[in-house]
C-alpha cells in the first residue's frame, strides 16, 4: 500500500519535471485544486521523504518481529536477519591491517 503510493508520487514528480507547464491539478483528498508546479513539486517531495521513512522503519522492525515470532515458536533466530554493514571507519581498520585487500 505504502510502497504503491510512493511509486504513484514518484511517477507525478517525474511527469511534473518533464512537462513545462506552470499549473496543475492536485488532488487533495476527493477535491482537486489548481496548484502551482512548483509548490506542487515541493509536496511531492516531502511526501516522497516521509513515505521512504515509513517504509524503512516497517522494514526495520519486520526483523524485530520477526525473531519475536521465531521466540514464541520455540526456534532459533534467523541467521544473519540482523546483520548491518560494516562503516567506512572499521573497512579503513581492517584494510590497513591486511586482513582484507584494499
Amino acid at each position: 500500500m505504502i510502497d504503491k503510493r510512493r511509486n504513484q508520487n514518484r511517477e507525478a514528480l517525474r511527469d511534473l519535471i518533464k512537462s513545462g507547464q506552470t499549473k496543475c491539478w492536485v488532488t487533495v483528498g476527493s477535491v482537486l485544486v489548481k496548484h502551482n508546479v512548483d509548490s506542487a513539486k515541493t509536496l511531492l517531495e516531502t511526501d516522497q521523504k516521509q513515505l521512504n521513512i515509513d517504509i524503512n522503519k516497517l522494514r526495520s522492525n519486520l526483523k524485530i518481529k520477526v525473531n519475536d515470532l521465531r521466540d514464541l515458536e520455540i526456534q532459533p533466530p534467523v541467521p544473519g536477519l540482523m546483520l548491518v554493514p560494516m562503516s567506512n571507519k572499521e573497512t579503513r581498520g581492517l584494510s590497513s591491517a591486511g586482513l582484507i585487500p584494499r
